[in-house]
């Protein structure tokens, strides 16, 4: 009782000065979380940005490095050559693709009353109830019949606008990035004690080289997959082949739910323009391809850029595509592989500090 009653007369340890300051802090993560719900377009813009220009940067120093030339030379002569690369490839296949494009939303309507007549169909239906989902979903035809038609063209107008305008802003944040990013991360880091400035130098270059290396591969294994589905659909004699072929080499953008979901709608596009026979192949085929991409082309390109846990990837795929859509699980596997390294890096930290306070026998 005694030692009770006297700690009741002991002044308070919390000072008026760390009341502000966590109050100052709770206030600046609100601040931050609101700015970063605001502002997801332009941070999702200028993450893109980043890694086209993490991705070009690489091309731009080995430029450098062979041809003995100057940066801004070399990021001219980079950008120029990747304008010229995709003006061929679009003047070669844009035209066929939008064709075909254009030939599949003509037919989506025929396509889709023969998927839904199918035998397959009906049984999933039967299990699922996947019609009902789908009335659940559409809009009241009254309401299409009054207006809304107008309102949709309206969005569709002002969506390819807003797509222009992102395009632009990323290809003006990338180049900018190029010139004056290197110069910006170095004046940072003069600013860190010089004796923390080496791990922090490592930390970039490990997040600069697995970002890097991640992108590169990528634009591999979406070039592969476009060229054998591509390939194989035009074998089976699909009329679409074209389109569905790049969709499904955008598709390995997403890790793992992407191929799944492509290989689902081309082999029921398949199925209700050139047969169920044909249909099962393609579907064989996008069972092969899986494990190709998953258990060879994947391992053997990132070996030695990316180490991320497949169960973390799926969790980073699903969390930031609920954040930001598609272009949330495309940025996914870089955001997570640059969080591993700083976690690792920290931990190596602490049992570097740990160390220190073990005394020595």
């Amino acid at each position: 009782m005694a030692g009770s009653d006297s700690s009741i007369g002991q002044p308070s340890q919390v000072t008026l000065k760390t009341a502000f300051t966590v109050c100052f802090a709770v206030v600046l993560v609100a601040a931050l979380v609101v700015l970063v719900i605001k502002a997801e377009f332009a941070l999702i813009l200028t993450g893109l940005a980043a890694l086209i220009a993490v991705a070009l940067n690489h091309l731009v120093v080995l430029l450098m490095s062979r041809a003995r030339i100057r940066r801004g030379p070399a990021i001219a002569v980079v950008l120029l050559t990747l304008v010229l690369a995709v003006s061929a490839l679009g003047l070669i296949v844009v035209p066929a693709a939008v064709t075909q494009g254009q030939s599949l939303a003509e037919q989506a309507p025929e396509l889709t009353e023969k998927i839904r007549s199918s035998r397959a169909f009906q049984m999933v239906d039967a299990r699922f109830n996947v019609l009902q989902q789908l009335k659940r979903q559409s809009d009241n035809p009254s309401e299409l019949a009054s207006g809304t038609l107008a309102v949709s063209a309206l969005h569709a107008v002002t969506g390819v606008f807003s797509l222009l305008g992102a395009f632009v802003t990323i290809l003006f944040l990338t180049v900018f990035m190029l010139a004056f990013g290197p110069g910006l991360v170095q004046r940072l880091l003069s600013q860190a004690l010089p004796e923390r400035r080496p791990r922090y130098e490592g930390v970039l270059d490990k997040v600069y080289s697995a970002t890097g290396g991640y992108l590169s591969g990528l634009v591999l294994i979406c070039t592969i997959n476009t060229t054998l589905t591509s390939t194989c659909l035009a074998l089976l004699g699909v009329p679409f082949f074209l389109p569905l072929g790049i969709a499904s080499g955008f598709s390995s953008l997403v890790p793992y739910a992407g191929p799944i979901v492509a290989g689902g709608v081309v082999t029921l596009i398949t199925l209700a323009t050139v047969g169920t026979w044909k249909a099962l192949a393609v579907f064989g085929y996008f069972l092969m391809y899986g494990l190709l991409e998953g258990n060879v082309l994947a391992p053997l390109i990132f070996r030695r850029t990316v180490h991320v846990n497949p169960l973390l990837t799926l969790f980073a795929v699903v969390f930031f595509g609920e954040l930001a859509g598609i272009i949330g699980a495309v940025l996914a596997v870089p955001l997570m592989a640059t969080a591993q390294i700083i976690v690792r890096e920290l931990l190596l930290i602490r049992r570097e500090k740990l160390g220190d306070r073990v005394p020595v026998p």
